[in-house]
């Protein structure tokens, strides 16, 4: 019996050790996409779980990892201090003193379950359950709207704290920033990102922007910054255009990407916050309509197709973990978190992720030559190609052309594919000529959304 308990007790400590590790994520050999360390391809399927740590006890945390594991999700995008006011989790325990990111709380203990831990052995749990789900975790170090809170001194001091905590750990990506422009902070922000790079050599780090901008605008040369991240925004066409941002592309996502693609050196880049789905347009006005799950989806193959290396999915009543009544609550989300994770969206995302990962990877590019007479807004034709295959994504579902000669490839079949339900149908009267129009089922509508497979 004894021998019994001491094999049950090795097994719980390796456990709580976190010994589920994960392969080390890198920027592949062409600089596009990530791949982990023994060379296969790594595609970011990413949910905003931005208030779990705060607002989710261990059992809410772990149905939410087991829910996001079995839809495909690969990343959760976290914060660790979301407000330096109200650094408080739900168990009431303080992750820093005194509203000081560099002073971080060790020793306030809760007890749960017998078991004594504080707000950051609350971190590291949720992060060991996601690491044993092969879940990575990307950590956003202080949410941006507390920047004008935290000294370059101050941000370095707590970069080192979370560096030497968290650097062994297998699932950790590092995202600096959040909702916010780089120039807000900015040598604290350098200063953040140089510190954790200094002491962890090993894990990612990524920079949050605010709506309509990419973390290229500021950080694309600096030497912490290994990949860029978009931030398409919540507003529509009409929303945008009225707005004072600099760039007024809209539901455009796909011209984010396209800017980040041109750049050089090359680096991996993808939208890491399009609209979320149950979320009202512009966020701000309840009476708006609220976004639905065949928009998300747009989102996702618009800049995929444009050659994103993922795409990060969120829901209104998720991001924040909404249980009613909140008062803290933001966006008007209509029903709690549990109900949230069930959004038709959310299931549909690994779709894609099976998709692209279904096909040769690393070769993929932008195809957009290959449409003939592209549409505008609703009616554009999202283009990508590998050695072997291309892929045609029209939300819409109307007739579009194709030129064959732009393909490097001479296509043998040819299929459409639902984005909503994974369905392929072959199309059978296919013939390859030079050019081809191809006309998807169903009338043209939004939401009426189909990929066009060829193959060679």
């Amino acid at each position: 019996m004894r021998k019994l308990l001491i094999l049950i007790l090795i097994a719980c400590c390796s456990t709580q050790q976190g010994t589920a590790q994960l392969k080390q994520l890198k920027v592949s050999a062409n600089k596009r996409f990530f791949q982990t360390a023994d060379g296969k391809p790594f595609f970011w399927l990413g949910d905003t779980g931005w208030l779990l740590f705060k607002k989710c006890k261990r059992e809410d945390a772990v149905l939410y990892l087991d829910d996001r594991q079995r839809k495909g999700y690969n990343v959760i995008q976290v914060m660790l201090v979301h407000d330096v006011n109200d650094a408080v989790n739900v168990y009431g325990d303080s992750s820093i003193h005194n509203k000081d990111v560099s002073k971080p709380v060790l020793n306030d203990e809760h007890i749960v379950d017998d078991m004594k831990y504080g707000f950051w052995d609350h971190v590291d749990y949720i992060i060991r359950e996601a690491e044993k789900r092969g879940i990575y975790m990307a950590l956003v170090p202080v949410w941006g709207g507390n920047i004008k809170k935290v000294s370059p001194e101050q941000g370095k001091a707590y970069a080192t704290f979370l560096a030497n905590r968290y650097k062994n750990f297998s699932n950790i990506i590092w995202l600096n920033g959040g909702d916010i422009k780089g120039s807000d902070g900015l040598e604290t922000w350098n200063m953040i990102g140089n510190t954790i790079r200094s002491i962890d050599k090993k894990h990612l780090i990524g920079f949050h922007p605010r709506g309509r901008n990419s973390s290229s605008t500021w950080f694309h040369n600096e030497p912490w910054l290994d990949f860029n991240m978009f931030q398409s925004g919540h507003r529509s066409y009409a929303q945008d255009t009225l707005s004072n941002e600099t760039l007024h592309y809209g539901e455009d996502n796909w011209r984010y990407m396209n800017d980040d693609y041109a750049l050089k050196p090359v680096k991996p880049s993808f939208d890491g916050e399009p609209s979320y789905e149950a979320i009202p347009y512009g966020l701000h006005e309840a009476n708006q309509p609220y976004w639905k799950d065949h928009e998300i989806r747009r989102y996702a193959y618009w800049s995929v197709f444009a050659g994103g290396c993922g795409f990060t999915y969120g829901h209104n009543a998720v991001m924040q973990f909404y249980t009613a009544p909140d008062p803290s609550a933001s966006y008007f989300p209509k029903e709690n978190w549990k109900e949230g994770i069930k959004a038709p969206g959310a299931g549909q995302m690994q779709v894609l992720k099976k998709l692209i990962l279904g096909r040769s990877y690393f070769d993929r590019v932008p195809a957009q030559d290959a449409v003939i007479n592209n549409g505008e807004r609703y009616d554009y034709i999202a283009a990508t190609r590998g050695n072997n295959y291309a892929l045609f994504y029209t939300y819409t579902g109307r007739n579009f052309k194709v030129d064959l000669k732009k393909l490097k490839f001479i296509p043998r079949k040819a299929a459409l594919f639902s984005p909503a339900t994974g369905e392929l149908k072959s199309i059978t009267e296919y013939r390859n000529t030079l050019e081809m129009e191809f006309d998807p089922p169903g009338e043209p509508a939004n939401g009426n959304d189909w990929v066009l497979i060829l193959e060679k």
